[in-house]
C-alpha cells in the first residue's frame, strides 16, 4: 500500500470516528477532565505529573506496546479527550498524526526514559497542561528520592561503578543508579563483535530489555556476568506504576 492510500485510509478512519462521536451525542463539556495516554508508559508519566485518571490506548499486557494497531474505538477515545499524551515512537501516531485527528485535543509529546532528568522534564510538561503541579511535586519527589536511595544502597553493596553491558533502551536508569555502562547493544540482533566483547569485557551485569530481548547470546559467553532483564512499560496502570517498574528493576541487581 502506497503512502497516499495509507493517508486516505487514516483520514477516513478519523472522519468516521468524528461522525460516530457526533451521532452518539458526546458533548465537549463532558471531556474537559479527560486525559488519554498512548501506552502504559506515557500513562505512568501522567500519573507522576499528578493526573489521577488516565485512559490508556495500547493494552499494558503487550510485550511491546508501541506496535499496537489503533482501532476506530481507540480513535473515538482520543477524540473525546481533552489531552492526549504520547512519545512519538508509537505505531498509532502514523494514523493519529500530530493533532490526534481533531483540533479539539491538546497533544502533549514527551520523552520517555526512566532517568530522573527525563521523568522530571516530562512530568513538568504534562503538569503544566493539566494544572496538577502540586500533586506532581509530591509524586516526583517520591520517585527521585527512591532513585537516590537505591543508588546509595548500590554503593553500600560495593556495586557503584560496576561494569555493565546494557541494552540501549535501559541505559538511563543504570546510569542514575551509579553503574558504569561500559558498552551497549540492541535493539537489533547482537553482532559477532559484541559477543566477543561480552566474553572478554569483564562485565558484572548484562542488562537486557524485556520488550525486545536480544542479549541471550551475550550471556552465554559471559557466565560470570549476571544476566538481568529490565522493563520500561508498566504491566499495569495506576498510581505509582513507574515507581513499581523501577523497584522491580533495581531488585534484580541482587541476583
Amino acid at each position: 500500500m502506497n503512502g497516499k492510500k495509507k493517508l486516505a485510509i487514516s483520514l477516513l478512519l478519523i472522519a468516521l470516528a468524528a461522525s460516530m462521536a457526533s451521532a452518539a451525542g458526546w458533548k465537549k463539556k463532558k471531556n474537559k477532565s479527560s486525559v488519554t495516554a498512548s501506552t502504559s508508559w506515557t500513562a505512568a508519566f501522567a500519573d507522576i505529573a499528578g493526573v489521577d485518571s488516565v485512559n490508556t490506548i495500547a493494552p499494558a499486557s503487550m510485550r511491546h506496546p508501541p506496535e499496537y494497531e489503533i482501532t476506530v474505538d481507540d480513535i473515538l477515545t482520543v477524540n473525546k479527550s481533552k489531552v492526549f499524551i504520547y512519545a512519538g515512537f508509537e505505531r498509532m501516531m502514523q494514523t493519529l498524526g500530530s493533532n490526534g485527528g481533531t483540533s479539539s485535543v491538546q497533544m502533549v509529546q514527551i520523552t520517555c526514559d526512566n532517568s530522573v532528568a527525563t521523568v522530571t522534564a516530562s512530568a513538568e510538561k504534562i503538569a503544566a497542561v493539566t494544572g496538577t503541579q502540586a500533586k506532581m511535586k509530591e509524586r516526583l519527589a517520591e520517585y527521585t528520592d527512591y532513585i537516590a536511595a537505591a543508588a546509595a544502597d548500590i554503593e553500600k553493596k560495593g556495586l557503584k561503578g560496576a561494569r555493565v553491558l546494557c541494552n540501549k533502551n535501559q541505559i538511563y536508569l543504570a546510569k542514575d543508579l551509579g553503574l558504569d555502562v561500559a558498552a551497549t547493544f540492541g535493539p537489533g540482533p547482537v553482532t559477532s563483535a559484541q559477543i566477543a566483547d561480552a566474553q572478554a569485557g569483564g562485565y558484572a551485569f548484562i542488562i537486557d530489555n524485556v520488550h525486545n530481548p536480544v542479549g541471550q547470546p551475550l550471556a552465554e559467553v559471559a557466565p560470570d556476568a549476571a544476566y538481568i532483564i529490565w522493563r520500561n512499560f508498566p504491566e499495569e496502570t495506576g498510581r505509582g506504576a513507574l515507581l513499581t517498574v523501577v523497584k522491580q528493576n533495581v531488585t534484580q541487581l541482587d541476583k
